[in-house]
């Protein structure tokens, strides 16, 4: 009977569960999971961290993998290729069990030592906590190119996005499964969070400094992250493209009835080549422009008809 009740206790969910995506995460892994071990106890003892290893070119896996065998409430993933962030994240709170789950970047500045703070008001009923970055921790580089991606973002997908809030927060269970439940193809977990809804607050933190390399976000890899977030979250990009050709066209009548009147008037004797030219080339150039706005939500209806996996799972630990 004495073992039963141990098999049954060992089996049932944890309370908190944390999900961390790892990229570049070789130095930073081991120490994020020390300070963990430390807070985590204190909150629950019954507790699990996912570490999602998102084929990273460093010897992230083996950190994680010596880790995982040596703490039974470390769990251990290995994705089959580099997916991406939020599709680390998507594989991570498909195996997450508990009521509350944290998610929370690899590099420390997100620190662990916050997570108390939250789970504050997790008590207090909210469903999701976010973590504002009171003071950010960043080169002025990274925190203009920051603020410039989610003023765009807000811009073009029609939904405020706020600079100093990223994934780190708690959510509970029940938002973590309606997020699992979305279908699409194209993740970007701050946005997802968002539309599902529920009772939300936000909880100013503390940011920590990286203390080793720095982000594997440039401004190609942010272009593509907003333009993907953009085409599947919102259709303002369509919107805009038809009060442009609204535009223009309201323009190009207006020009065509004082070409008619000053023909009339006698005042035109010879069509002018420049105007001819101009007029040309701005509406084969808006023709092309809209066409392929058209054409990449054209490409992304196809993606999402393939229905292929968000991620796949090569290895797991635990």
């Amino acid at each position: 009977m004495a073992k039963k009740k141990k098999n049954a206790g060992y089996r049932s969910p944890p309370q908190l569960s944390v999900v961390v995506p790892v990229y570049r995460g070789e130095a930073t892994v081991q120490e994020l999971v020390r300070r963990l071990l430390m807070v985590l106890p204190k909150i629950s003892t019954r507790h699990e961290i996912i570490l999602v290893d998102d084929e990273s070119p460093d010897g992230a896996w083996e950190k994680i993998t010596v880790l995982a065998r040596r703490f039974p409430g470390v769990v251990g993933v290995r994705l089959s290729r580099n997916f991406g962030q939020h599709y680390a994240i998507t594989a991570g709170l498909s195996l997450a069990r508990g009521k509350s789950v944290v998610v929370m970047d690899c590099d420390l500045q997100d620190q662990p030592s916050q997570i108390p703070k939250m789970i504050k008001k997790v008590l207090e009923g909210y469903d999701v906590v976010l973590a504002r970055r009171a003071e950010r921790k960043d080169g002025w580089a990274k925190r203009f190119s920051s603020c410039m991606f989610y003023a765009i973002l807000s811009w073009l997908s029609g939904v405020q996005h706020d600079a100093g809030i990223a994934n780190f927060g708690v959510y509970s269970s029940k938002v973590i499964q309606a997020i699992n439940q979305m279908p699409e193809t194209i993740r970007y977990f701050p946005t997802m969070v968002r539309w599902v809804g529920f009772r939300a607050v936000t909880v100013d933190v503390e940011h920590g400094m990286r203390p080793h390399g720095t982000t594997s976000y440039n401004f190609k890899k942010l272009f593509n992250l907003a333009l993907d977030i953009c085409l599947a979250y919102s259709d303002k990009p369509l919107r805009i493209v038809v009060g442009t050709g609204f535009l223009v066209s309201i323009i190009g009548i207006i020009l065509a009835l004082v070409t008619l009147m000053r023909a009339l008037q006698g005042k035109i004797t010879v069509l002018g080549y420049a105007s001819l030219i101009v007029s040309l080339w701005t509406l084969a150039g808006l023709t092309i422009f809209i066409m392929g706005i058209v054409g990449l939500y054209v490409g992304k209806c196809f993606e999402g008809i393939k229905r292929r996996p968000s991620f796949i799972i090569a290895e797991k630990i635990n």
